[in-house]
């Protein structure tokens, strides 16, 4: 879960434009409003029983071992995670790190646990918040919340916006102003670092076309590749598709903007 929405974040700081056309002239230069409606960015999140109040959580990062109604519990990445069961069919999940919680996860299990809603806020250090609903399907056997989760549909509350501006002339610059982190990019297939106060370090992205309408962006960091997102724009120029392949095992994110 903490890595999933990192994951996503991550790859909507986008591309859009072509080699082809002169920057001063290209039609992705603007706003993009991001519809969840249109999209889909599917999560897998497995709940193991280990026996007792005790269960194995694996968000994409592996597996935390965590005792529910046992306080918070040293987790990944020097965070402490805690569950807690507030009713038979509802659980807490808490992530905190130095202090601060960093995310709240309110699960709804359905009358027949066929189905999980999952109500998911991330708490910025600036004060904002990232809202998520993820509706999940139980896959293979588990009883309770102890199972193979599947999302079936998401949706993103908090509104999204790319702004997309020249650089150097004959590149583009692709910001994401609620992370704060901005994508500079030349349709060169060179690498070119990502800049920001909240970007990764050593993370850099390329860009290469295929036709006026489409191209592929890889980023990566220190030299790895985290991500590859085919890119097109429809030939009314008011809608943006991005697939973003995750390295590693995942289905492809499907994220549809709309020109502001």
């Amino acid at each position: 879960m903490f890595k999933r929405i990192v994951e996503i974040l991550l790859a909507v700081c986008l591309a859009t434009a072509t080699a082809t056309a002169a920057v001063s002239q290209s039609p992705f230069i603007g706003e993009w409003k991001f519809d969840s409606s249109k999209s889909r960015m599917p999560d897998e999140m497995k709940v193991q029983s280990q026996g007792g109040n005790k269960y194995a959580f694996d968000f994409g990062g592996g597996a935390e071992m965590i005792v529910v109604g046992g306080g918070d519990q040293p987790g990944q990445g020097g965070t402490l995670l805690s569950v807690t069961a507030e009713a038979p069919d509802t659980w807490i999940v808490e992530r905190k790190k130095d202090g601060r919680l960093m995310l709240k996860a309110t699960w709804k299990l359905s009358a027949d646990g066929s189905t999980l809603t999952d109500y998911y806020r991330e708490f910025e250090s600036d004060g904002s918040t990232l809202s998520l609903d993820y509706v999940y399907q139980r896959s293979g056997g588990g009883s309770g919340f102890a199972a193979d989760w599947q999302s079936i549909k998401e949706t993103w509350n908090t509104p999204f916006l790319i702004q997309v501006k020249e650089f150097q002339g004959d590149g583009l610059s692709f910001i994401n102003p609620s992370e704060k982190r901005t994508k500079n990019v030349k349709f060169d297939g060179k690498d070119y670092p990502n800049e920001g106060p909240r970007a990764e370090k050593a993370a850099t992205s390329s860009a290469r076309p295929v036709d006026d309408r489409n191209f592929v962006m890889t980023d990566k960091t220190d030299g790895k590749v985290t991500d590859t997102e085919d890119i097109g724009i429809s030939a009314d120029r008011k809608t943006l598709t991005i697939t973003v392949h995750f390295a590693g095992p995942g289905k492809p994110n499907v994220m549809v903007f709309e020109r502001k």
